[in-house]
């Protein structure tokens, strides 16, 4: 199967954060409108943090080992939860979503070199889709790192993850507009 259209996706998100974020100070970056509101640092470490969750599950599937529960054999469960899942993640943000601990960021405040670990994130994620190329013609179904009852493609997985990129990238423009 194709990648392409993923790469080219990260590749808009990367150069738009680089862009729009990589000059912004410390402060800046910390800035939210009141408490129960993430910073621009935070998206973007909340974004490094749920990538980063599926690295194990790439690695297995790789080398083989990787073990799917019985729902992932269910066509009708498998298409349900991924369609489900890349719906709620719309960039078009009307609904707020309270996402799962497993994927909070990890910090309150932080460092300046956020917007460097999100690029080199944002490289391990094309290397990974990258690398399962030959896996995604065989139609592979994966749990959710954060539930394993939780079960879609692994292409339908790409297709969440580049969606919700693009669904915080506009949640850090909003923010970047309110700091303004």
């Amino acid at each position: 199967m194709e990648t392409k259209h993923w790469l080219e996706e990260i590749d808009r998100v990367t150069n738009s954060v680089k862009e729009e974020f990589g000059s912004l100070t410390v402060e800046q970056l910390n800035w939210k409108p009141n408490s129960k509101t993430w910073s621009i640092g935070q998206v973007l470490d909340h974004l490094n943090v749920i990538n980063n969750t599926y690295c194990p599950i790439i690695k297995e599937l790789k080398e083989g080992t990787y073990k799917l529960i019985w729902l992932g054999k269910v066509d009708f469960i498998v298409r349900f939860f991924g369609d489900f899942i890349l719906k709620s993640v719309n960039p078009d943000r009307r609904r707020r979503m309270k996402t799962l601990p497993i994927w909070e960021p990890t910090k309150s405040n932080v460092d300046l070199n956020i917007v460097s670990k999100f690029v080199d994130q944002q490289s391990l994620l094309k290397e990974n889709i990258q690398s399962c190329s030959a896996l995604l013609d065989q139609n592979i179904v994966i749990s959710s790192p954060a539930n394993r009852i939780i079960v879609y493609k692994l292409d339908r997985a790409f297709d969440i993850i580049v969606t919700h990129e693009r669904r915080h990238l506009e949640q850090a423009r909003e923010l970047d507009r309110m700091r303004n």
